[in-house]
């Protein structure tokens, strides 16, 4: 084990930086290119994504299983006077998120084709990958703020130029919402490096050292939180601040709608845990009762207003809400288990909703339509088309078997300790999801089909590969979910001892129950 942690540590000071300068060195050379040179554009911008995704790879082959602390550290000075660094790091908690990350982007550079100006469309894209990777390694502060608003530009201008009749609108709310809750952010950023000083005796952004060292006060560490909080809640998005979402995800290319549901909404639950309670554990025991009812409310709300949707991508969206109020459920039950729940959900609800966003997308481009209405019977005319849709359907409901299941469970059986009655509530949530889910694929599916959808032609090789990737992940993981368990495990074991050595909070669940219930 020591030899694995050296040769970690030895391959650490370049690899994460590679992981996110590769992406932004793409988005360069796709910019300089000649618009006219279409097949190059795409071939540059695909060898630069496939390298960082085979190297995000590489990085969870070497990764020690079992070890707790951040792997790949690399640390060097970028203002010093300010005590700002550029500080990399990786361990179980992000790094199931990095590799997601890393196989996400070149999957839809390969499989989605703008319909037009593919070289600015590959360059932001490009750029936007820089800045999620960015976002799940940085260990300062600053950096961290630096890259969460560099996804904002690219995920902008690809909704307003390459979506939907209302992409603008969609655009432009979506921007608004996110930059109001980074402003806070900003705010609460600079007061925590400033008021740390005091114990660290000088300034820094570390995140680590902040977290360690600094004793704010009471009502400083809780309105600390709240700065935080609120970017966050809107990036994952958490009721009431979630409106943004279903037009954003409604209006997006196909690509921008996978991306925003495979990472980018990570972002939010992702800062919660790494931001939120690392660096302010008695705010966030404090905070716990409201964190908890607003999530139960967007389980329910979001599942209820998915229920009602008329236009199948609104509806998936909806189902997001509803998803991620689980995973802020699970995080801030604060037990071994619902944390390592929490942690598996971002990364199964990025595989599962971003294939059903990618196969929505392909309805679409067949059918020109996504009203449920309108569609029908597709399963007589594209029985492989059905069959890969039901998986990845059954898989976002949570059946056993699949990823989501092992996820969703971990986070109600791990909450259920500490917060009975909210689990309680929570678990209708779980029987909405299959109402809304099975009658879609119902009436998009069964039945006899119209007259449009009898030539609704079957899917092709590209996609069939495209799609199979995402079905062997969801199989893999919910058939074996025990790699990604040893990985994840200690670190957020790690992070409860934080919690316990900083505050009087004792976890009710022992730490060794997670593979019991569902780790063999």
């Amino acid at each position: 084990m020591l030899a694995n942690v050296e040769t970690a540590a030895t391959l650490g000071i370049p690899l994460l930086t590679l992981l996110v300068v590769l992406p932004l060195v793409g988005a360069v050379m796709v910019s300089l290119m000649n618009k006219a040179q279409a097949e190059q554009i795409k071939l540059v911008a695909l060898v630069f994504s496939l390298v960082t995704g085979a190297l995000s790879v590489f990085m969870l082959a070497k990764f020690p299983s079992g070890q707790a602390g951040f792997q790949f550290v690399s640390q060097q000075s970028w203002v010093r006077e300010w005590g700002i660094s550029w500080h990399l790091g990786v361990d179980g908690i992000s790094l199931f998120l990095v590799v997601l990350t890393g196989v996400l982007f070149p999957l839809v550079i390969i499989g989605i084709d703008p319909h037009h100006d593919q070289k600015p469309y590959l360059a932001w894209m490009l750029l936007l990958e820089a800045g999620v990777m960015g976002s799940f390694l940085s260990l300062d502060l600053f950096l961290f703020f630096v890259f969460f608003e560099i996804v904002l530009v690219p995920m902008y201008f690809l909704i307003g130029n390459w979506g939907y009749e209302k992409r603008v609108y969609a655009a432009t709310k979506f921007f608004i919402y996110t930059m109001a809750g980074s402003a806070f952010m900003l705010v609460g950023i600079v007061a925590t490096a400033f008021l740390a000083r005091r114990d660290i005796g000088y300034l820094t952004f570390n995140l680590v050292e902040i977290a360690e060292k600094s004793n704010f006060a009471t009502g400083t560490g809780r309105w600390l939180f709240v700065a935080f909080m609120i970017a966050f809640a809107v990036k994952v998005p958490l009721f009431p601040l979630h409106t943004w979402l279903p037009d954003a995800h409604t209006q997006a290319p196909t690509g921008g709608s996978v991306i925003l549901a495979g990472v980018l909404l990570k972002m939010g639950t992702y800062g919660m845990l790494r931001f939120g309670v690392y660096l302010f554990p008695e705010a966030t025991l404090w905070a716990k009762p409201v964190l908890f009812t607003l999530a139960v409310i967007g389980i329910l709300y979001g599942a209820v207003a998915a229920t009602m949707q008329k236009d199948l991508k609104r509806l998936v969206a909806y189902s997001s809400v509803a998803h991620l109020g689980f995973i802020v459920l699970g995080t801030f039950a604060l037990t071994s288990q619902s944390l390592t729940g929490g942690v598996m959900q971002m990364v199964n609800h990025g595989v599962s909703t971003g294939a059903l966003f990618l196969m929505v997308g392909m309805i679409y481009e067949r059918r020109h339509t996504r009203q449920i209405a309108e569609l029908g019977g597709i399963q007589s005319v594209a029985p492989i088309f059905a069959g890969f849709f039901m998986v990845v359907m059954l898989s976002s409901i949570g059946l056993p078997g699949l990823n989501g299941f092992v996820g969703e469970f971990l986070i109600l059986i791990g909450s259920f300790e500490t917060a009975r009655w909210w689990v309680v509530v929570a678990t209708l949530g779980v029987i909405l999801a299959a109402l809304y889910l099975l009658w879609a694929y119902q009436r998009v599916f069964h039945g006899e089909p119209s007259e449009a959808n009898k030539s609704f032609p079957e899917i092709t090789r590209r996609e069939g590969l495209l799609l199979g990737v995402f079905v062997a992940a969801i199989v893999f993981t919910g058939i074996y979910p025990k790699p990604m368990l040893n990985r994840i495990e200690p670190s957020v074991n790690k992070l409860i001892e934080h919690v316990e050595l900083r505050t009087d909070y004792q976890q009710p669940v022992s730490k060794g129950e997670v593979h019991g219930e569902a780790g063999e």
